[in-house]
C-alpha cells in the first residue's frame, strides 16, 4: 500500500522507509509504525514516521 496518505497507515503497521541518510541510495529500511510525525493528509515524498526502534524516515510501502 502507498505511504503518501496518512489513512494508509496506523500505529503498529509494518513499514518500509527511507532514512534520510539513505534518500539518495533509496535504501529501505523495515520496522514497525511507533509514531506518525507528518501531520498532512498527504506527502508527495511519503509520511514521515517514528519505528519502535527510534529510527525517522519516509513510508514508501506499508504491509498490510
Amino acid at each position: 500500500m502507498d505511504g503518501k496518505k496518512r489513512s494508509n497507515i496506523a500505529i503498529g503497521d509494518k513499514v518500509s522507509i527511507v532514512l534520510k541518510a539513505d534518500q539518495r541510495t533509496g535504501k529501505r529500511t523495515e520496522g514497525q509504525v511507533a509514531k506518525l510525525l507528518t501531520n498532512s493528509s498527504t506527502h508527495p515524498h511519503g509520511i514521515k514516521v517514528m519505528l519502535t526502534d527510534g529510527q525517522v524516515g519516509r513510508v514508501q510501502e506499508v504491509f498490510k
